[in-house]
């Protein structure tokens, strides 16, 4: 349960999320020359969180950084039960309860002499997550993290955002696309959403960063 008021919540997420991004980048260059070629979404993300770990700026923002966070609820029966493994969390204070949850996902990936998008999959198993409450439950704002294998940040925003406008379960939601100001040179966005069984809102911020 989020204490205080909304508004200021929201905006300390964002804060802690726009503060991040940098970071993110900045490891990632270096990250994807070590891996094999068209890395799978699992090894860019333990590489990924084993930099930040050691980031002295993100030990500063954060208590810790997590890779496959398992968030849990208590059921009707008061025990605690899983609600899935998170790709990454970042936890702001040492309370298993308020994290900023990242579902990392591979875009724009190399088959070949084409590229398979993957964008629907980022929406049916990352976006759709915090929509039905698994991830995030009772927080203002989720993460997705798009991996853009290829390098072409661009063409995978539009990509994304014609596989969000062709899923029904998030047409009729919040809002659609908005653009938010670039951190570095990573495309951004968010998306307002209205969860499906409690009916309050999430944002979800989105952040494609190219993994060339």
């Amino acid at each position: 349960m989020i204490l205080g008021e909304s508004d200021s919540w929201l905006d300390q997420f964002r804060g802690y999320e726009e503060r991040l991004l940098p970071r993110i980048e900045l490891a990632m260059a270096p990250l994807i020359s070590k891996l094999p070629a068209n890395p799978g979404e699992d090894l860019i993300t333990i590489n990924l969180v084993g930099q930040l770990e050691n980031d002295p700026v993100v030990r500063r923002l954060f208590e810790y950084v997590e890779y496959q966070f398992e968030p849990t609820r208590v059921d009707k029966k008061g025990i605690e039960v899983s609600l899935g493994k998170i790709d990454m969390a970042a936890h702001i204070i040492r309370n298993r309860k308020t994290y900023l949850a990242y579902e990392c996902k591979r875009l724009n990936v190399p088959k070949g002499s084409s590229t398979s998008s993957l964008a629907t999959q980022y929406v049916k198993h990352g976006m759709l997550r915090f929509v039905t409450e698994q991830y995030s439950e009772g927080l203002p704002v989720g993460c997705m993290l798009g991996y853009v294998l290829d390098g072409n940040v661009a063409k995978a925003a539009i990509k994304v955002d014609a596989a969000i406008s062709a899923n029904s379960s998030l047409t009729n939601q919040v809002g659609l696309k908005r653009d938010l100001d670039k951190v570095s040179n990573i495309e951004r966005f968010a998306t307002d959403h209205k969860r499906a069984l409690t009916g309050t809102q999430i944002e979800l911020r989105h952040s494609l960063v190219s993994c060339t």
